[in-house]
């Protein structure tokens, strides 16, 4: 079958955080299971973009009420990502190099699914399935399936995957406009709380609703910032698939991110060197056990939880333990970890921002990963660390929950129940008496490394349910 991916970010493109890794690995192992697969993004000004080779295949213009947006369509020219990979060029709105984060984002976003639309609709076949990835794609279901101008693409089926429903693209009536005219006996598919709401246009819409974990499914229906019940309403036509990791990228014994590369069997010497150079980079004691973070400073990820209790962790367990944080986000979170440098020097340290050879390093060098989010749809970060051989300390969450047993219950990770100081400091020191149990620290750690977590059965089951709403209309 023929599958569109469209997406705000697909790695290695643009990424922000999850979202870009799983739009750049799943298209790949789909197109390996045999069908025609293509990604498309904005075109942002990123050196990604400006370090590979692109054609233009399509032009046109987008209109948003009075306004006029000239857009081309560029191709990559080579198939190295594994899939074919396009970005939608709007130079008035996309030649930038952040993702997100200005003040015309609606406009931004809006036109980008306009101008993809458009150019489907040109191209001598229709795709089967178009997957839409969280609310900046959201409007896409809506209009293929009202739109005049989009009747030809009435055949496709859509899904709606969530990646975080916490963000759902809200804007006002007064924007109504921008859309292609369409019935306005339809509206009320555009409308939540009366505002626009771009996430539940297309849970309202797509044929079938997915989340990145089954857990999350569940947790939605319960807390999803004011969607609650439209969650509910939906429930038949939705499924939690767990998202997987790209072993080709992810894998300790070929990453050429790492000092040194290894694999089950020679786990100890590995990662030991890959700590020392971590801890000579960040002049920690690479004796002690090294625990780190990596991720969005944010109160959804925990991240201001991280200052207080990194404090606390340090103070009591001087002697013993290295922390290292690797993250940026809310300033006040990155003030608040950049003063504890000095309060302990030599068993602390942080890097505000995010360097993806960094983050190698320290899944391959690091000891444990605090994951202590309050919301994680999915997470990839305790994945990564699993496939690394490091132990992933998490909080009872969405897809944290689906993938992280405590090993108190024979499990690989240690995990507690509420995202807190205490939770974490509890778990750190019970993390300090497991890393003196030297057989059996090593013996989770494989453990780790032997979960699978590969996209090739994600992969089939997203096949699955493209093949039943095709059949079926919805699952």
């Amino acid at each position: 079958m023929e599958i569109f991916h469209i997406s705000a970010e697909s790695y290695p493109m643009a990424k922000v955080g999850g979202l870009a890794d799983v739009v750049g690995a799943l298209p790949k192992y789909q197109k390996k299971a045999g069908h025609q697969v293509q990604v498309v993004v904005p075109c942002y000004d990123t050196k990604f973009k400006n370090e590979n080779k692109f054609e233009s295949v399509h032009t046109g213009n987008v209109s948003l009420g009075n306004f006029n947006f000239p857009f081309s369509v560029l191709k990559k020219t080579t198939d190295d990502l594994g899939y074919e990979l396009y970005l939608i060029e709007i130079n008035e709105l996309f030649d930038r190099p952040n993702v997100y984060g200005y003040e015309d984002d609606i406009e931004r976003f809006i036109s980008f699914q306009i101008a993809t639309l458009d150019w489907i609709s040109t191209r001598n076949t229709v795709p089967d399935i178009i997957n839409c990835h969280d609310h900046h794609t959201g409007l896409i279901p809506f209009l293929i399936k009202y739109a005049y101008k989009y009747e030809s693409l009435r055949s496709i089926k859509t899904v709606l995957t969530i990646h975080n429903g916490l963000y759902q693209g809200w804007f006002g009536f007064d924007k109504l406009h921008y859309l292609p005219e369409f019935d306005l006996m339809h509206v009320g598919f555009l409308e939540w709380n009366n505002s626009l709401n771009s996430l539940a246009v297309g849970i309202k819409c797509a044929h079938a609703v997915t989340t990145v974990s089954p857990s999350y499914l569940n947790e939605i229906n319960f807390s999803a910032n004011g969607l609650e019940p439209l969650f509910n309403s939906v429930r038949s036509k939705s499924k939690g698939i767990l998202n997987g990791i790209d072993f080709e990228v992810w894998n300790p014994a070929q990453d050429k991110m790492v000092v040194e590369n290894y694999s089950i069997d020679s786990i100890s010497k590995g990662k030991e060197i890959n700590k020392e150079k971590l801890c000579q980079q960040f002049n920690l004691d690479s004796s002690k056990p090294l625990f780190s973070f990596i991720g969005r400073l944010f109160e959804e990820k925990g991240g201001d939880l991280l200052p207080q209790a990194s404090a606390l962790a340090l103070a009591d367990n001087f002697e013993n333990l290295n922390i290292l944080i690797l993250g940026s986000g809310n300033a006040e979170i990155e003030e608040q970890l950049l003063q504890l440098k000095n309060e302990f020097k030599g068993n602390y340290n942080v890097f505000i921002g995010y360097n993806e050879e960094l983050a190698h390093l320290i899944y391959a060098g690091s000891d444990f990963i605090l994951m202590p989010s309050r919301v994680e749809p999915c997470g990839l970060n305790q994945m990564y660390a699993l496939r690394y051989g490091t132990i992933p300390i998490v909080s009872r969450t969405g897809g944290l929950r689906d993938t992280v047993i405590d090993f108190g219950d024979d499990g690989n990770g240690i995990c507690h129940d509420q995202a807190s100081v205490d939770d974490i400091c509890y778990s750190i020191n019970r993390a300090l008496q497991l890393y003196e149990d030297k057989e059996n620290f090593t013996k989770i750690r494989k453990s780790g490394m032997e979960t699978d977590h590969s996209w090739e059965r994600v992969c089939q089951e997203y096949i699955e349910l493209y093949n039943l709403i095709i059949k079926k209309n919805e699952i």
